[in-house]
């Protein structure tokens, strides 16, 4: 068997059905049109995934007998309203303590170096003075890119509050508009499409659900962890309360690996704010506790179909989708990632079944 005939064979297996060959055109013009011109449909694909989260409230109160435009209006208002609480008192709140914590760095830098200082004077064998030498160079070059990048970012504010005025005006409008005229424009979309879509339809049929499930889900959870984690802090006076819990919040976003990363700057805070006493092992604990929550009653609650896929799996996608598109590609990692194994378990199957159906059907009409 040459390599000529097991190529041919594989083409004919995946790509002899017409819809098979679009289906593909489409998928490698979609991931393109994101990659290069991502940057550019930012204010779009933002739109579009407002709109998607909020399209479930639409539909619930369209079931209950509400005209589609005061469902839209009224999902409407209570996004704007979200947006502004979000912009004028959680922004500046986090804002506030995030300037407080950069000034108060070489304090607890200061400390830091205390305390290698301490453990070397009790541990003499385990801990040199070149090595607390060492860390602290290293602690302090790590500093120093801190501090030019957040110049960078001073530099470039111009243009990030210009972003921010675009984003602010243009995401309401689209998200607007992609609510109400949503039959419309789907319409139109599947005009576009071959009028036989089985295989497409198929795989939408396959995603829609695990897509909203998941999306809408996440969401949630990330308001919930961050909620739960803001009244803890709190409750145990921990300073800068509200930035670790929008940080906690947004570390469900990566699985596994988001929760250790929290960790670090919560344990952080709370030995240089506590020192080592009964209060820091309390918060300790109930970050633990409130990650367990998480891991085993949050998650099987709000993601009842459950997106089965490995562990490795789903870090290798949010490590791939996340180094092309950042914060979105390690939000849609794993609805990216279950779309494409939709993708390897329907297609030949589904270009199988196509063709035994319509074979049915000419031997029905003979």
């Amino acid at each position: 068997m040459t390599l000529r005939t097991v190529f041919k064979g594989w083409i004919d297996h995946y790509f002899s059905d017409e819809e098979a060959v679009i289906l593909l055109v489409l998928l490698v013009l979609g991931f393109a049109a994101v990659i290069f011109l991502g940057r550019m449909l930012a204010p779009f694909l933002t739109a579009l995934v407002v709109a998607f989260l909020l399209q479930g409230a639409v539909s619930w109160l369209q079931r209950r007998h509400v005209p589609h435009l005061l469902a839209v209006t009224l999902v409407f208002l209570g996004f704007i309203g979200m947006l502004l609480a979000m912009a004028f008192i959680l922004m500046p709140l986090i804002w506030n303590q995030l300037v407080g914590l950069v000034q108060e760095t070489p304090r607890m830098f200061a400390s830091g170096q205390q305390l290698l200082d301490d453990l070397q004077e009790r541990y003499p064998q385990l801990i040199t003075p070149d090595q607390i030498q060492n860390w602290v160079a290293v602690a302090g070059r790590e500093m120093t890119q801190v501090g030019q990048r957040a110049l960078t970012l001073s530099l470039a504010s111009l243009g990030n509050v210009l972003a921010l005025i675009i984003y602010l005006v243009l995401v309401p409008i689209l998200v607007f508009f992609l609510l109400k005229d949503r039959e419309k424009l789907v319409g139109f979309t599947l005009s576009l499409l071959p009028h036989k879509r089985a295989l497409m339809t198929r795989i939408w049929q396959e995603m829609d659900v695990q897509i909203a499930n998941y999306v809408r889900g996440k969401f949630i959870e990330i308001i919930i962890v961050g909620t739960v984690a803001f009244l803890t802090f709190a409750y145990f006076g921990l300073p800068y309360s509200a930035l670790l819990a929008v940080l906690v919040g947004f570390s469900v976003l990566v699985p596994y690996i988001g929760a250790a990363v929290a960790t670090l700057p919560v344990a952080a805070v709370a030995g240089f704010h506590f020192g080592m006493t009964s209060e820091f092992v309390y918060v300790v604990i109930a970050y633990g506790i409130i990650q367990a929550l998480d891991g085993n009653v949050l998650v099987p609650i709000l993601f009842s179909e459950a997106v089965n896929l490995h562990p490795v799996s789903i870090i290798v996608a949010v490590l791939f989708f996340g180094g092309i598109w950042g914060f979105w590609g390690i939000f849609f990692a794993i609805p990216l990632a279950t779309l494409l194994k939709a993708l390897v378990y329907a297609w030949p199957r589904g270009i199988q079944r196509h063709k035994r159906e319509e074979a049915g059907e000419v031997l029905v009409k003979e």
